[in-house]
């Protein structure tokens, strides 16, 4: 692999405690030496870890690697000898072709304009109903549970069609599996209760169909267990990275005081406001691929059988892209961020998350102009990361403001 090649030999996960925006220091570090560095997995084992913006897109676009679950090699656990199942069906983010269009194909067609236009229009109510809530109980609060959460979580029920009598129960079992600080046994508990509940709505969805994506998908071959498969994707996409993108950006904003004022000043900086803070946050940090045969990468050669980890918050920061990457600017001209990634798997969903980013945001800083950090900044617990795919935001965000 080349000894001369900068070496990573530990997944770093810490960022410093006054640059909390910023990739760990060790991951910049890896992009100063180049755009592809050695990584030693646990257990010894060879593989790479990429950096750089060109090299991650063009892994990315390439079917040589390949994003299933029972290839993929864990950056910090040492599996040993035991061989990974695939992906459950309808799971398909770890799934290569054709068994990933079978799931994704019949998702392109649903988030149509007409379907957006209302998403939309429920988006800004949902959005105006919280702010009235914030408002009228005043500060102090914290803006994960009072507006963060809230609008991708009822904007998925909308989506999935579950009923409003059935969403607070169905919201709580979604939080506990998701909750990375639970124990092992109560998230396992949590993800099967939410499992089962996603089983009887599929099957209500099949009996009388409703005006949502869960009942159009029924209309098709899947089966069941696919659909379900599916939901809980379309459930666990769609809440994670939408709520830490608001609640993590709106900490980002408060910290840029001139990037918020220009916000305020003018509603027509919304859309590249979104596409900023999506760069330079990239709340999903980091994905694997590993590599189906011998492929020459960055003047390395990869072989066949081996991991790669992409990083996507390095390359969203690479100085060879992004002119004076570490700097949040909403006015920035350059675009193409692969927040939402690349290629074949690229997030369905980036659409209806930019809509609910791009409601949420401007709408929260001009309810209330005064808005500010209720503790210091240092004092804001950020989420922890101990997995992969972990998403990477704030746990809790105490604001206030002036009555």
């Amino acid at each position: 692999m080349g000894d001369p090649l900068y070496t990573v030999t530990t997944m770093p996960t810490r960022r410093r405690p006054d640059r909390p925006f910023d990739p760990p220091a060790e991951l910049l570090e890896a992009r100063r030496h180049g755009p592809i560095s050695r990584y030693v997995f646990p257990g010894g084992v060879d593989g790479w870890l990429v950096t750089g913006y060109d090299l991650i897109r063009s892994v990315l676009a390439d079917p040589r690697f390949s994003s299933r679950w029972e290839l993929l090699r864990h950056p910090t656990v040492d599996h040993g000898d035991v061989e990974l199942e695939p992906a459950p069906p309808g799971e398909f983010l770890f799934m290569d072709e054709p068994r990933h269009g079978r799931y994704r194909k019949p998702l392109m067609g649903k988030f149509t304009v007409r379907r957006m236009r209302l998403l939309t229009r429920r988006i800004e109510e949902i959005t105006a109903e919280h702010l009235d809530a914030m408002e009228l109980a005043g500060g102090p609060t914290d803006l994960v549970t009072a507006y963060a959460k809230p609008i991708p979580a009822v904007t998925i029920c909308e989506l999935l069609g579950v009923p409003h009598e059935e969403r607070a129960t169905f919201q709580k079992q979604v939080d506990a599996f998701r909750d990375l600080e639970s124990d092992r046994d109560d998230l396992i508990a949590a993800y099967h209760a939410t499992r089962a509940h996603l089983a009887a709505l599929v099957a209500a969805k099949r009996a009388r169909p409703t005006d949502d994506v869960l009942s159009e998908l029924t209309d098709g071959d899947l089966t069941d267990e696919e659909l379900v498969g599916m939901s809980l994707f379309l459930l666990a996409a769609g809440l994670d990275t939408t709520m830490h993108m608001i609640g993590l950006g709106t900490f980002a904003l408060l910290r840029h005081p001139e990037q918020l004022a220009a916000l305020r000043a003018d509603p027509a900086l919304a859309d590249r406001a979104v596409e900023e803070l999506l760069r330079y946050l990239s709340v999903g940090k980091t994905f694997m691929r590993t590599a189906l045969r011998d492929v020459e990468l960055g003047g390395h050669t990869v072989k066949a059988g081996t991991s790669l980890i992409l990083s996507y918050n390095t390359a969203n920061r690479d100085p060879e892209r992004f002119t004076d990457p570490h700097r949040l600017d909403l006015h920035r001209q350059e675009g193409a961020h692969i927040a939402f990634g690349h290629g074949i798997h690229q997030c369905l969903g980036q659409q209806l998350a930019r809509v609910q980013m791009k409601v949420a945001f401007p709408a929260l800083v001009n309810r209330f102009p005064t808005l500010r950090l209720a503790v210091p900044a240092e004092e804001i617990a950020l989420r922890p990361e101990a997995e992969i795919a972990d998403v990477y935001g704030v746990k809790s965000l105490p604001v206030t403001w002036d009555a």
